[in-house]
């Protein structure tokens, strides 16, 4: 998607201070931290939500859950971490590709 923010970021086209990348996935630090570790976890394959992935999406959406806490141990949060997709506007999603966000680093409210 050319006009899509996290795809430009996957390009090189728009900064990002990353934390991860390899074939599949790309995580950097969220610009607007919500949590003092608060990144985001991204497919390289453009989806626009977890609502448009289906069955051809399995392998990558699994890799992306133990990316999820693969990261957040390598970045202190052994104690606890919560992830986060949003999913559509009533879900609270802005950038419409699907990303998890993964935050931790103190006392992460519950729902």
């Amino acid at each position: 998607m050319d006009d899509c923010i996290f795809c430009k970021i996957i390009r090189g086209e728009l900064p990002s201070k990353k934390v991860y990348e390899d074939d599949d996935a790309y995580a950097f630090h969220d610009i607007h931290p919500a949590a003092p570790v608060h990144l985001l976890l991204i497919p390289k394959l453009h989806i626009d939500s977890l609502a448009a992935a289906d069955e051809r999406h399995a392998g990558l959406l699994g890799k992306l859950m133990l990316l999820a806490s693969k990261l957040a141990k390598q970045h202190g949060l052994e104690s606890g971490f919560k992830t986060t997709i949003h999913t559509g506007r009533d879900g609270g999603q802005v950038v419409f590709h699907l990303h998890l966000h993964i935050l931790g680093g103190g006392k992460i409210p519950t729902l």
